[in-house]
This record gives structure tokens, C-alpha cells and sequence, in this order.
């Protein structure tokens, strides 16, 4: 099983989370809390999450999702989701997450999207 992997780079004063892998229940979903834990404590608070090469996320991985986007609001800042395959879009539209994130198929248009 294909443990989750995190690379990171900014776009401007974005920081793009790109994930291949799984969010699953364990490493997955803990390697992503922390890493959202870590931008926020480094004050990065503009955070969009690249999904286009995660093949598959648990309940787990959706309630970090949620948490990491949780997190975020509080501290001001915002999460949003890039290039969601079909079907972490039907997960999400299937648990109505859908309309809580803010979710984009274009790099330019989410990055620009940041206020």
C-alpha cells in the first residue's frame, strides 16, 4: 500500500501541497495533519491541496480534510482543494463536502482565487 507523500512549493504567497498517494486511517492522514500543522506554525495560511495523484482516501483521510480545513478557518486562513479525482469527488459529494470546500480542475484559477 502506497503510503502518502508531500511535496511542497509557493506560489507566490500560496503554498501548494502536491499528494500522491492514499489518505487513509494512520500515516496518511497523520502525515497530512502535520504537515498543515507545521504551515500554519511557519504562518502560511494560504494552503491549496493538490489531490490529482492521491488514488484513494478513507473516512479518516475526509475527517482530516475537514480538520486541516477546520484549523485553517480558525487561524484565518484558508484551504482549498486542486484536481480532486472522480472519485474523491463522488466521496465528497456523497458525504455533502462538496459545497464546504472550495475545489478547482485549474491551478491559475485556484491560486488566483486567494484573497
Amino acid at each position: 500500500m502506497a503510503e502518502l507523500n508531500i511535496s511542497e512549493r509557493q506560489a507566490g504567497d500560496v503554498t501548494v501541497l502536491d499528494l500522491s498517494g492514499k489518505i487513509t486511517i494512520g500515516e496518511g492522514s497523520v502525515s497530512l495533519r502535520s504537515a498543515i500543522r507545521r504551515l500554519i506554525d511557519e504562518g502560511k495560511k494560504k494552503i491549496l491541496l493538490n489531490l490529482a495523484d492521491v488514488g484513494y482516501v478513507d473516512s479518516s483521510g475526509i475527517g482530516e480534510l475537514v480538520s486541516s480545513y477546520t484549523t485553517i478557518g480558525r487561524e484565518g486562513g484558508q484551504l482549498k482543494l486542486l484536481n480532486l479525482t472522480q472519485k474523491i469527488q463522488d466521496l465528497l459529494a456523497i458525504t455533502k463536502l462538496l459545497t464546504v470546500f472550495d475545489v478547482y480542475e485549474d491551478e491559475a484559477t485556484a491560486l488566483n482565487s486567494f484573497k
